[in-house]
């Protein structure tokens, strides 16, 4: 067990897929961890692998004090609801931690509210998945004040393996929209050319193979290609947050005067994938059925 994190008082809210082993990286590291998740399950995994769950978000923040609280949230909406209960309670010097993808202006404002109590926000949204939670490698795009980031880096990188400063607050979550524009489009990109293949009686496996290691080599092809030939599409990355990503990158171009045909198409086809087709609740890679399905 790693000492990297010994006196540190850190706070985890959000103990799903991806929360929960990014707590347990940071306890293995040495902190003293307080967490609360709304579910149960996780909280008796919490009390089981003796970290502090707490009654409730605001306890978190009156325990870590002038410590961390990590936020691992899933759409605008919660990640208000929780600052909202831990917003009253925050120390000054307190530091919030956002893992999510969340609005750009919505960020902003996040964190002009702790500023006035004297915390600071750092949107650090993350790139790699369930898997690379697991393994402590996920990509981190940070933003926020560069003395604040040099504060946490040490716990950036017990989650993360490529952990990168890029600028004041909002710059990691637009970061991380791109990351997710040229995710939502590549699914898409992968799905017609593997059903393309099917449909010309053309092996996909086969095909996936011969275009690994050329110019269309991805993690996408890759990883979700594979999914996409074996039809597995349990969820890792829910489609209903796929779609959530694609409407704020698309509230952030229209914000910046981007004007793109692609992401308007993308965003078209995510809402039928989601809410005409019903399929919510799949993996992002099972918007191969949309091509399978018509």
């Amino acid at each position: 067990m790693s000492e990297t994190l010994k006196g540190y008082k850190i706070g985890f809210i959000g103990l799903g897929n991806m929360g929960w082993p990014m707590a347990c990286h940071l306890q293995d590291a040495g902190a003293e961890m307080t967490v609360w998740n709304r579910g149960e399950a996780p909280r008796l995994l919490a009390a089981g692998r003796r970290m502090s769950v707490a009654a409730d978000p605001a306890t978190v923040a009156r325990t870590v004090g002038d410590g961390i609280v990590c936020l691992n949230l899933t759409h605008n909406e919660v990640v208000a609801a929780m600052l909202a209960e831990i917003e009253p309670f925050l120390c000054n010097g307190a530091v919030i931690i956002d893992f999510g993808t969340t609005g750009y202006e919505e960020t902003l404002s996040f964190a002009a509210r702790v500023e006035e109590r004297g915390a600071s926000w750092i949107d650090a949204p993350v790139s790699g998945g369930e898997v690379g939670a697991k393994a402590g490698n996920l990509t981190i795009m940070a933003g926020g004040k560069k003395e604040v980031f040099e504060r946490v880096l040490p716990l950036l990188n017990v989650v993360g393996g490529k952990v990168t400063f890029m600028g004041e607050q909002g710059a990691g979550q637009v970061t991380k929209l791109a990351n997710q524009l040229i995710v939502a489009q590549t699914i898409d990109a992968v799905a017609q050319a593997l059903r393309m293949a099917e449909l010309a009686g053309v092996d996909s496996a086969l095909v996936r193979e011969a275009l690994r290691g050329g110019f269309a080599e991805s993690r996408i092809l890759e990883l979700h290609g594979d999914r996409m030939v074996r039809r597995d599409f349990a969820p890792g990355g829910r489609s209903e947050l796929q779609l959530k990503d694609v409407r704020l990158m698309s509230a952030l171009a229209e914000r910046v005067g981007l004007h793109s045909s692609t992401l308007e198409n993308s965003r078209a086809l995510w809402e039928r994938f989601v809410h005409e087709l019903g399929h919510g609740n799949l993996d992002h890679s099972g918007l191969f059925k949309i091509y399978e399905e018509a």
